[in-house]
């Protein structure tokens, strides 16, 4: 991944509960909250999946791979209930 080590402050206006679980969820990986959304960021810009790992979500979405059934994976948290974790 090549970024540009400049930055550049920008103002976003986020839901009071979104900022919420994120700084939740940055304290839990002992993580500034700036960190942690930046690291988000970059990697749905950066990290798109391939046709091999679209083709696999797919597969894993239709239930097809066991008699269990179908993962959901709109969200992580969705996924890790829908696989009973």
């Amino acid at each position: 991944m090549d970024v540009a080590l400049t930055k550049k402050n920008q103002s976003f206006r986020l839901s009071v509960d979104l900022i919420e679980r994120f700084k939740l969820m940055a304290k839990r990986q002992n993580r500034s909250l700036n960190n942690f959304v930046e690291t988000l960021l970059l990697d749905a810009a950066y990290n798109e999946p391939n046709a091999e790992t679209l083709s696999a979500m797919k597969e894993a979405e239709s239930g097809k791979l066991c008699n269990e059934p179908a993962i959901d994976t709109s969200s992580v948290d969705a996924m890790i209930k829908s696989i009973g974790l």
